[in-house]
């Protein structure tokens, strides 16, 4: 029996649309036409409800119960869809459970509690720790400490202004003095810096602006999915893209009751799955949203071994400190410290008076007289050893939470007896919360709860915005959803995954870029093509890196001039901007919060004499000279992400050829249709429309099958076959195979009948056809079956 749930119009492929103000719901229906020829059958939306305005994607939500109008609001959703419909297509929207917009003066809900407090009927929407900061919600909102900023807070009428901030005044308090005033208020505005250490309410990772939803409570899901849910059961929209499940107290029960409440719709989850890691069987989804697959697919395509003598080029060129780049596991582990003690301070605090107060009152006196710092520590030191982004309660947590962990966790201690905190706080996880009515069950609860949703913010913040920025020996492995110390993955790891997939999650989304990847898939397959010549790659990089140029640090250098053969030629200004991004997400030599202008200059200053000036002409020169590899790599990704197992994702854009970098990069409106189609159009376009053309092959009930060829160049051809039906074919590491002399005799066993060739028109293949035939126009074939002989 397979986990996933089908639902009614499951899709066959989507395409990702960016909603903005700049691109609002009628510019997504006038591309409709032009998408729909593409052969996709849903558009796959951003978020739709209302949020703050201007906002440039949607996540800050401040009304559940309406589309946001700034995109042409119910109206204007509503004649998408119908347009949509008219073209034969459906709508996925992407749906943010997990928190809403920091925004009282547009949030309403929000608006009350902080007026009211926790009486409001509101109240039960936020996860907010009333037991802290007086029973006042700590507001970080101020430019510096409240006595430097008074003559900026202004009474007017019923509200509290600052700047663009507005709160509501507690009833019967507009006439009080100001410092009274503020005392009075269920809410304590602050200097911003105050959030790392202080804040009493649960955040979207470090982000204060987003505050939690306690979706967990039934009340809540029901207030803040009837929209959705009256969108899907009247079929204007037909799937959900569920963001950040991770975050929620309990991501199992929010699934099945959305399950239940939409009537099994189609749905998937943005969750990123640890190598090795599974998807909890009992999950009501789909699957994921495929940053999985994604790790796969780039993995095709990465020369294993070249990436390791890459990363020993690297570290002889930037000299890395081992916890500062130079190891992978190490950079993690530091990166993990640095967080919890310092962006999520507030959760670790948070964590540790939970635990305490359990301890404490605990009937279970194994539990008490364990003081709160040697909790704290337990804590953080099992934190940082989780592998995965958190446990969960169909799983079994001590998996997750290993004794091995456990025993290393134990060494931060001097006392032994003391180290027992660690194996307190490790029961307190893996146990079962037990009965209901005793005393010390809500505790037990809500420490699992908010264990794992702090472990999930750790792992983003420290992998994905910290690590992935200070070990940089190969861009395109420090992806979303990658595992940079483990680049490149064989070809039977691959067809092994693409099984599995079949078996279980036939249903899943896959992708090769979204919103938030770092580099477009374009980017990353350049990139890959260096993991064939590290020693050219360094011996390059040696030339056009000269003492005169002044680059700040050796790791930003290796990662600007990656940068740019990746990206091609661009103007400075884009390159400039992704990286100071990059080193303000290390927080090595400056950082968001604390920010070093000379530092930062220098980066800016060197980007322009170097990577994008006379010396960047050497690496564009470089790059051209592999363009027949790169353009392997592009195609090759662009064929197996569409004809994988799964429901394949095509961010706006990416159907032709697209290099962009991280957001907002990655985030510029496209123009539909586009200018000038070339080959990875075609390609795009061929595969999707056999999709639609043969949805068996590609469904639930299709089988996935690996192609083994034969010869000199054998394992520089991947194949497999889908159904018996289509035949994919594609080159991996295509400069190792000219090098080695080319396909020669190498030879593809095709399963039995006549396959023709649906990018070529005209060219039929039989039995065991020559690759170098195969290949001879494109490196990658697509072959669909024209009957049995």
């Amino acid at each position: 029996m397979t986990s996933a749930r089908p639902g009614p119009d499951v899709p066959t492929a989507t395409y990702r649309l960016q909603l903005q103000p700049a691109f609002p719901f009628a510019a997504a229906a006038a591309a409709v036409p032009y998408l729909a020829s593409l052969g996709v059958s849903h558009l796959h939306l951003s978020p739709v409800l209302e949020a703050v305005p201007g906002s440039s994607h949607g996540y800050d939500v401040v009304d559940h119960a309406r589309v946001r109008e700034e995109l042409g609001g119910e109206e204007g959703l509503r004649a998408l869809a119908h347009t949509a419909r008219e073209h034969g297509l459906g709508l996925v929207v992407d749906i943010v459970p997990n928190h809403m917009a920091m925004a009282p003066r547009h949030n309403r809900a929000l608006w009350e509690v902080l007026r009211e407090g926790p009486e409001s009927p509101y109240a039960r929407w936020f996860d907010i720790d009333w037991q802290a900061q007086g029973g006042r919600v700590l507001l970080p909102v101020l430019g510096g400490p409240v006595g430097s900023e008074l003559d900026r807070l202004v009474v007017d009428g019923d509200a509290l202004r600052y700047h663009d901030h507005a709160f509501p005044l507690r009833a019967g308090t507009e006439d009080l003095p100001l410092p009274l005033l503020l005392d009075a208020q269920w809410y304590r505005p602050v200097w911003w810096r105050l959030a790392r250490t202080e804040l009493n309410y649960r955040r979207f990772f470090s982000i204060s602006e987003l505050i939690g939803v306690r979706v967990e409570d039934p009340v809540v899901f029901e207030s803040t999915h009837a929209k959705i849910l009256q969108l899907l059961a009247e079929g204007v929209v037909d799937g959900l893209r569920i963001d950040h499940p991770d975050g929620l107290a309990d991501p199992d029960g929010y699934l099945e009751r959305l399950r239940e409440a939409s009537g099994g719709r189609w749905t998937v989850v943005e969750k990123i799955l640890a190598d090795g890691e599974r998807l909890p069987a009992s999950w009501a989804v789909a699957g994921t949203t495929g940053y999985d697959a994604l790790r796969h697919v780039d993995g095709l395509f990465t020369d294993r071994g070249g990436a390791y003598e890459l990363l020993g080029r690297y570290r002889a060129f930037a000299a890395p400190q081992t916890d500062r780049g130079g190891n992978w596991e190490a950079t993690v582990r530091r990166a993990a410290y640095k967080v919890l003690r310092h962006e999520l301070a507030a959760e670790t605090d948070r964590l540790t008076r939970v635990a305490a107060r359990l301890c404490a009152a605990s009937p279970d006196l194994a539990l008490r007289d364990r003081a709160p710092w040697a909790l704290r520590t337990a804590v953080e030191e099992l934190l940082v050893r989780l592998r995965v982004y958190r446990p969960y309660a169909a799983g079994d947590a001590s998996a997750v939470l290993t004794e091995e962990a456990a025993e290393e966790a134990r060494l931060a201690y001097v006392v032994p007896e003391e180290a027992e905190a660690v194996d307190v706080v490790r029961r307190l996880l893996i146990e079962a919360p037990g009965d209901p009515s005793a005393p010390d069950h809500a505790d037990r609860v809500e420490f699992r709860a908010r264990f794992a949703q702090t472990a999930s913010a750790l792992r983003a913040k420290s992998v994905e915005d910290t690590a992935f920025y200070r070990y940089v020996p190969l861009l395109s492995a420090t992806e979303v959803g990658g595992d940079p110390g483990s680049p490149g993955v064989l070809p039977e790891d691959f067809h092994a995954f693409c099984a599995r997939v079949q078996r279980a999650w036939p249903l899943t989304g896959t992708v090769v870029a979204t919103h938030d990847t770092k580099r477009s898939a374009d980017v990353r397959a350049a990139l890959a093509v260096l993991t064939e010549c590290p020693d050219r790659w360094a011996e390059l990089l040696a030339e056009v890196t000269l003492p005169e140029e002044g680059a700040p640090d050796g790791q930003l250098a290796w990662a600007a001039w990656q940068t740019v053969f990746g990206l091609g030629p661009a103007e400075a200004g884009r390159v400039q901007e992704a990286l100071l991004k990059h080193v303000r997400e290390a927080g090595m030599y400056t950082s968001w919060t604390e920010q070093q202008p000379p530092y930062e200059e220098a980066v800016a200053a060197f980007v322009t004499a170097g990577p994008c000036g006379p010396p960047g002409e050497r690496v564009a020169a470089f790059r051209k000279a592999l363009e027949p590899h790169i353009r392997a790599n592009v195609l090759g990704t662009a064929l197996v992400h569409l004809t994988m197992p799964g429901v394949p994702d095509v961010y706006q854009g990416t159907e032709g050829e697209y290099r962009a970098l991280v957001d907002p990069d990655n985030r510029r409106p496209v123009a539909f249709p586009p200018g000038t189609p070339g080959e990875k159009d075609a390609l795009t376009a061929a595969a999707l429309r056999l999709r639609a053309r043969r949805p068996g092959a590609f469904g639930a009930s299709a089988t996935y099958a690996a192609l083994a060829a034969e010869g000199p160049a054998a394992d520089h051809c991947a194949s497999f076959a889908r159904s018996g039906e289509v035949v994919t074919a594609v080159t991996r590491l295509s400069l190792g195979l000219a090098e080695s002399g080319g396909w020669r005799e190498t030879r593809l066993e095709l399963p039995p009948g006549r396959w023709a060739d649906v990018l070529t028109p005209g060219r039929e293949f039989t039995g065991h056809a020559r690759v170098a035939d195969l290949f001879e126009r494109l490196p990658v074939a697509l072959l669909e079956r024209a009957g049995q002989d």
